[in-house]
């Protein structure tokens, strides 16, 4: 009976701590977006510093963003078109291809590349400013931290999230379009025009909406275990191995609300 008791506890303990953690997160994602409008309005906002760290994200992320979108474009292009040619429907392998780029492939990369290397960064950058005080120094002159490091990073994650977006569509539609039209006997013609067909205005906006809060819940994730960093170099590393994994989970599970929401509110049209 005390061993269960022992167990219950731990894991009351655990849901609660889960649930302050949550809720700390809120009130950063609150403070932020409030100073981020406020500075703006007030001609405050530190674009020095957003400009810096928005070339970082880019830096970090344009080439993998690259890398992986070809060979997902290449993959996505080849189980559609053996599937569509099975049941003789090849005229339609754009439209699959290009819909399934548009709809979760680049929001999934994008989230998976901006938690991986920018979230990882800014967990580290910020953990490091923990563990030396530098972040209680702050405070003590009476500068807010999140006003200073938070805010910058946010705006820049802001701005480049939909353009890493666009980038992987791009280079993952170019590919399907490379491997239907030179390898699986497609034509130009009709991969274009079944594309245009089924895609629209609307998917390409739901993509860049669900990128770019992919884009808030990593850096919002990577500031606060960054801020919550303690015991030293090995408490930065914890800090950045929950930053990546929770904040990627994080965005995995909204994708799914998302796209649940989009399933009911915006059904797929043909034309």
């Amino acid at each position: 009976m005390a061993i269960r008791s022992n167990v219950s506890g731990a894991g009351r303990s655990r849901v609660s701590t889960g649930f302050r953690t949550f809720g700390r997160a809120l009130e950063l994602a609150l403070d932020a977006f409030v100073h981020l409008v406020a500075d703006i309005v007030r001609l405050r906002h530190p674009w020095r510093d957003s400009v810096d760290q928005a070339w970082f994200v880019v830096t970090v992320t344009a080439v993998p963003a690259i890398l992986v979108s070809i060979p997902f474009g290449v993959i996505v292009s080849v189980q559609v078109g053996s599937l569509t040619d099975q049941i003789g429907a090849t005229s339609i392998a754009g439209a699959a291809g290009g819909l399934g780029v548009i709809r979760q492939g680049a929001p999934i990369v994008a989230a998976l590349l901006l938690g991986g290397a920018a979230g990882s960064a800014i967990a580290a950058d910020l953990g490091s400013r923990t563990i030396r005080d530098e972040i209680d120094a702050l405070k003590t002159m009476g500068i807010d931290p999140v006003r200073r490091l938070v805010v910058p990073r946010l705006a820049a994650i802001l701005f480049v999230a939909p353009l890493l977006c666009i980038l992987i569509i791009f280079m993952g539609i170019a590919a399907g379009y490379m491997i239907n039209v030179g390898f699986q006997g497609g034509t130009p013609g009709s991969y274009i025009s079944s594309f245009a067909s089924f895609a629209s205005v609307g998917d390409l906006v739901v993509a860049l909406i669900k990128t770019e809060i992919f884009g808030v819940i990593v850096v919002i994730v990577a500031c606060q275990r960054g801020f919550a960093a303690v015991d030293g170099p090995r408490g930065v590393a914890n800090a950045v191995n929950a930053a990546v994994v929770v904040g990627v989970i994080s965005a995995f599970t909204v994708n799914v609300v998302i796209t649940q929401l989009v399933a009911m509110f915006m059904p797929q049209k043909l034309g």
